[in-house]
């Protein structure tokens, strides 16, 4: 008998990423806006949240109401019912929008943004609850996730690969750990049929840290492109991103942080708990996604 799931997010890009796994392994109540929240399933996978928005247009109250009430009112209803498995996607970001450190789960979070900031209240929200005996309760965090559907600074790179403009940033020195869709999918999908994984926070992230410049290397391999990246002076492209924030332009100070900013994530806490291997590489992940862009442009 399959397992029934209540499901939140399923028409965005990690929900449609998840039915597409598992459609034909669980069956699927989705959770509707604004409707009224009654869960009779056996596991509840929320996924439902306010990504952060790369334009800074979004009003900051937006995400407070998905991504911490919304989150609130769905844990309640979990905590009445007879489902066991709570799993809710949070982020890396509830822990620090910027570190030059390693971030592991012991780690006090602090974050800057809005969207940070929501995520991190939804966790101790959860956290702040008796968890009755026979629940499992997993809140994850995920680096940048990569897959098919993903939208952001990787669809940015693979248009510069994609149209021959030289990539000007290859100066910049960073690490970033990512986080395959795939690898996300298989996560969940151990933590809802495994009952010896202990409850709790997770990071999640693949094995590799790679940095923007590989990116661009990937995105050209995607391609069957000679990768070319310029070293342009540092000092130069920042004052070029200030032009950008004045006229609107695609390179603008916030995205010049994020395409070259540092951060790296620790997932061994995740990798002893489920004592596997990951399916994908975030190498293999990316040029996956890489690919995939090819199709919709």
């Amino acid at each position: 008998m399959k397992l029934r799931l209540f499901l939140t997010g399923h028409s965005g890009f990690l929900g449609k990423n998840f039915i597409n796994s598992f459609k034909n392994e669980y069956n699927f109540n989705f959770y509707l806006k604004n409707s009224e929240i009654c869960i009779k399933e056996d596991v509840v996978v929320h996924l439902a949240g306010k990504a952060h928005d790369l334009k800074n247009a979004l009003n900051p109250d937006e995400y407070y109401r998905v991504n911490t009430e919304l989150t609130r009112k769905i844990f309640d209803a979990f905590l009445t019912s007879n489902a066991e498995v709570f799993i809710t996607i949070s982020s890396i970001k509830a822990v620090a929008d910027v570190s030059n450190s390693i971030l592991t789960e012991e780690q006090i979070p602090n974050p800057i943004s809005h969207y940070g900031k929501s995520k991190l209240f939804a966790e101790q929200y959860i956290l702040s609850k008796i968890i009755p005996e026979g629940k499992r309760i997993y809140i994850l965090r995920p680096c940048m996730i990569h897959g098919i559907g993903n939208k952001g600074n990787l669809n940015l790179l693979y248009k510069f690969v994609s149209l021959g403009i030289p990539w000007p940033l290859g100066s910049f020195e960073n690490k970033r750990s990512f986080c395959s869709v795939d690898n996300l999918m298989f996560l969940i999908k151990e933590l809802i049929e495994r009952k010896d994984i202990p409850s709790g926070i997770y990071n999640v992230a693949d094995d590799e840290v790679l940095s923007t410049n590989d990116l661009i290397r990937i995105s050209s391999e995607s391609l069957f492109k000679k990768p070319i990246i310029f070293n342009l002076s540092p000092a130069f492209i920042k004052l070029l991103a200030k032009v950008g924030d004045l006229f609107f332009l695609p390179l603008t100070t916030d995205r010049l942080h994020k395409l070259t900013e540092t951060c790296v994530v620790d997932n061994s806490k995740i990798k002893s708990a489920i004592k596997k291997p990951f399916p994908t590489s975030a190498r293999d992940g990316l040029f996956k996604t890489f690919q995939s862009f090819k199709k919709i442009q």
